[in-house]
């Protein structure tokens, strides 16, 4: 009697190229959209003095990047879901059953992902609402600047879950250049999402995304069978 394969049998131990490349994407997607909110933030000139009016003036002539910053960092935001879903897998067929370390991974990458949206959430109301005082005060536009040029920064749970990769290394969940790597930039990342100078934790963390995204995406090229 001749046995028969399952081809659904695929070792959950196989990295998927898929969703690592997802990874890839979220990360530039993310540098961009701190590029593309900074480009929407006032000039600060020592001494001088922004006022609502010069936001709002800015900001009008502003547009397509502004719709271009909603767009981006919500595909980021959807994109690094995936890549969050597939950490979790990959590092939950490499661990021992009782670690909690996938889940950290998981948890701390969904926190970037509700950052990001966060900081879209505003956009709609700001994008048709510029310069009609019957739908935003003055000051509100001030408001929106800060919002934009910070909340979707907050990192905190990108340097949680390099932390967690760095972790995982001990076990031989991740490769040992992988482990270090995200130990040292999971800690530059959470130190400054600790800090005052919070949204600034945008910069490792994303680096951190793409060095890891791309680093499981060369690990699934050796290993057959790899499937989403």
């Amino acid at each position: 009697m001749s046995a028969v394969v399952n081809s659904s049998t695929v070792p959950v131990s196989t990295a998927s190229r898929r969703w690592a490349a997802t990874g890839v994407a979220s990360a530039i997607g993310s540098l961009a959209s701190v590029f593309l909110s900074m480009s929407l933030s006032p000039e600060y000139i020592p001494g001088s003095v922004i006022t609502s009016e010069a936001i709002d003036a800015g900001l009008m002539a502003e547009r397509p990047s502004m719709i271009a910053f909603h767009i981006v960092t919500l595909a980021s935001a959807g994109l690094l879901m995936v890549f969050a879903a597939g950490l979790h897998r990959r590092l939950t067929s490499a661990l021992p059953s009782a670690s909690l370390v996938p889940l950290i991974a998981f948890s701390g990458l969904l926190l970037v992902v509700a950052a990001q949206m966060l900081g879209t959430g505003l956009d709609t109301e700001f994008l048709f609402g510029i310069g009609d005082s019957a739908i935003n005060l003055p000051s509100d536009i001030g408001f929106y600047s800060h919002w934009i040029a910070t909340i979707p920064w907050l990192w905190f749970g990108g340097g949680v879950a390099a932390l967690a990769v760095g972790a995982a290394r001990r076990h031989g969940g991740v490769s040992g250049w992988l482990g270090i790597t995200s130990t040292i930039l999971g800690a530059l990342t959470l130190l400054l999402a600790i800090s005052p100078l919070q949204y600034m934790a945008a910069g490792p963390g994303a680096l951190w995304l793409l060095i890891a995204a791309i680093g499981f995406s060369a690990e699934s090229r050796t290993q057959p069978g790899s499937r989403c």
